[in-house]
């Protein structure tokens, strides 16, 4: 299934200011792979993950899609494929209602209105948050925000999913579910979070990035326990491997 590979090739990205924030970063995803990508703040996970369908454009390499290049002319066709759910929800949530919000990438897929009533209250139920659709976004609270992002990404039925910090805001138990719900996605998924615990639970792989480098790529098990790389990558291990 070509359609579902992210493979990036000496991939660099340079923001305006001057700050290198990717540089050279090489790996490749498979179709069903789960990977989470980890390091320090400002080490360019979220950068990375913003070149997956095109927010950020690289300054040099290529960004593949499925069998797509990424370039300005392919970027929409792509952003079929990827559905990004950034670290701050208020950066997807625009629309009057939670319905309005959810149903909004479907209606761009020329779905019609019955469908996409049905796609939007799927996924709604999937995130346990199907009583909020008639409320206005700015009236929920941050985890609320969080599930509502996460169910307007999954209404587009994306091949590939990428997260930021998904359970940055997310109480114990909608963390839980949001990982039930992750694992029940059977497609690509790129995971970047702080959340080490949540990378071990649902990530099969895992790589590390630094100073917008790959310092590391392999079994999320060996690297989340690699005590030493992670600490040189101001990291610590997973809490419930310090327990042992």
């Amino acid at each position: 299934m070509s359609h579902h590979i992210v493979e990036f090739k000496d991939v660099s990205f340079c923001y305006p200011d001057g700050t290198e924030a990717l540089k050279g970063i090489n790996f490749r995803i498979t179709h069903g792979e789960s990977v989470g990508v980890v390091g320090a703040n400002g080490a360019g996970k979220s950068t990375l993950l913003q070149h997956m369908n095109g927010y950020l454009m690289p300054t040099s390499g290529t960004v593949t899609i499925g069998d797509l290049s990424l370039t300005k002319r392919t970027r929409r066709e792509i952003r079929k494929k990827v559905g990004i759910v950034f670290q701050n929800p208020d950066d997807q949530l625009f629309m009057p209602t939670v319905f309005d919000d959810v149903a909004f990438g479907p209606l761009n897929l020329g779905m019609d209105e019955a469908s996409v009533r049905e796609r939007v209250c799927e996924a709604l139920n999937r995130v346990n948050s199907l009583a909020l659709q008639d409320k206005p976004p700015h009236h929920l609270s941050c985890g609320q925000k969080s599930a509502v992002a996460i169910a307007s990404v999954m209404a587009m039925e994306p091949d590939i999913l990428a997260m930021d910090e998904p359970a940055a805001n997310l109480d114990p138990k909608s963390r839980r579910s949001l990982i039930v719900l992750l694992k029940t996605f059977r497609h690509s998924k790129i995971i970047a979070s702080h959340d080490l615990d949540l990378i071990l639970d649902v990530c099969e792989r895992c790589i590390v990035i630094g100073d917008g480098v790959v310092v590391a790529d392999g079994p999320s098990a060996e690297i989340l326990s690699n005590r030493t790389l992670l600490e040189e990558n101001s990291l610590e291990l997973p809490l419930s491997l310090q327990r042992r």
